[in-house]
């Protein structure tokens, strides 16, 4: 299995109870990426996405795009791996 471009991005702010995992599934639709989105226990949003690289940056810069008035930080770790994701979901 050939690996894909994945990056994990959490973001920070006021990211929890605005729909910032529904809108990340809304975007998720625009691009050919797989992953999921879930709320984190300390308040922020973890984000899971794998594709090709140009893709899955454009992906992130796109949710923070979207979500700019709520989002204060993201952390982004991107590491190249062998797919694991099929679909993109909110967890």
């Amino acid at each position: 299995m050939a690996d894909v471009h994945h990056e994990r991005a959490i973001f920070t702010g006021r990211v929890q109870g605005v729909g910032f995992r529904y809108a990340t599934l809304q975007v998720a639709r625009e691009f050919e990426v797989a992953g999921f989105v879930e709320n984190l226990l300390d308040g922020r949003v973890q984000l899971e996405a794998e594709g090709r690289r140009e893709v899955v940056e454009a992906f992130i810069e796109a949710v923070s795009e979207r979500m700019h008035g709520h989002v204060r930080k993201v952390e982004r770790h991107p590491a190249p791996r062998p797919a694991q994701f099929s679909g993109f979901l909110i967890k």
